[in-house]
């Protein structure tokens, strides 16, 4: 996790994003222990009862789970379910703004495709 906060919104709000992150990329997985509040709140120097919220709203959102006297647990499917929700927030939200200046700048959907079909397998390429 990354040590630096922002202003734009609430830390525990920004830690809970960072795990979000942290599962999306398969840093977390299925099972995994998340660091501990105590842990996360001296490595970072923030109000353990911040770490605690940020937490909470993972396990409200039934993406971790508590286990008594032993911590907080990824849930099984968590990653599955965010890529989930994360592919229809960007077809609801992103997607319509990319369309609109796809029009306005009148590009060729074929063209796109090529150059997109090539940045992916650029990216897949061992660095």
């Amino acid at each position: 996790m990354e040590g630096e906060w922002n202003d734009s919104q609430p830390i525990y709000r920004q830690l809970r994003d960072r795990v979000v992150k942290m599962i999306l990329e398969g840093v977390l997985g299925d099972g995994d222990a998340l660091p501990s509040v105590r842990t996360v709140a001296a490595e970072y120097r923030l109000n353990p009862l911040t770490v605690l919220k940020g937490y909470q709203e993972l396990v409200d959102e039934g993406l971790v789970e508590k286990r008594r006297g032993r911590g907080m647990y990824v849930r099984d499917g968590a990653r599955k379910a965010l890529v989930k929700d994360e592919r229809q927030a960007f077809l609801d939200e992103q997607w319509p703004e990319v369309v609109r200046t796809i029009r306005r700048l009148k590009l060729d959907l074929d063209e796109l495709l090529a150059s997109a079909r090539r940045q992916l397998d650029d990216e897949e390429k061992p660095q």
